[in-house]
């Protein structure tokens, strides 16, 4: 990144004509007797493989609910902020046998 001498603020390439140079958006400061800017892009792509596994083994705590879905009674539960910070959190079910999940308002 290239400072501007000027104002201190990120001086960002701007197209003058044919020429690329390096120019501040605050103080319309350019770089000296329209030296052209020299800019390089660097695409490294260190990618890593992300495998998801459906595990079977949920992590959460288990209730007697029954399932609309499929009728079991028994569903994992779990709390997640949906709304503003100052609400209280939504209960959230999970069938263990068919993996259906709802919302419980009660």
């Amino acid at each position: 990144m290239i400072f501007c001498p000027k104002c201190k603020k990120i001086l960002t390439p701007k197209k003058e004509g044919a020429k690329t140079i390096m120019a501040c958006l605050s103080c319309e400061y350019k770089s000296a007797n329209g030296e052209q800017a020299k800019i390089s892009e660097k695409n490294t792509k260190n990618e890593k493989i992300v495998q998801v596994i459906d595990s079977e083994n949920e992590m959460h705590p288990v209730c007697k609910e029954k399932c609309h879905k499929c009728g079991n009674e028994e569903a994992y539960y779990f709390l997640q902020q949906t709304r503003a910070a100052d609400e209280a959190p939504t209960k959230f079910m999970k069938c263990t046998k068919c993996k259906h999940v709802w919302r419980d308002y009660s």
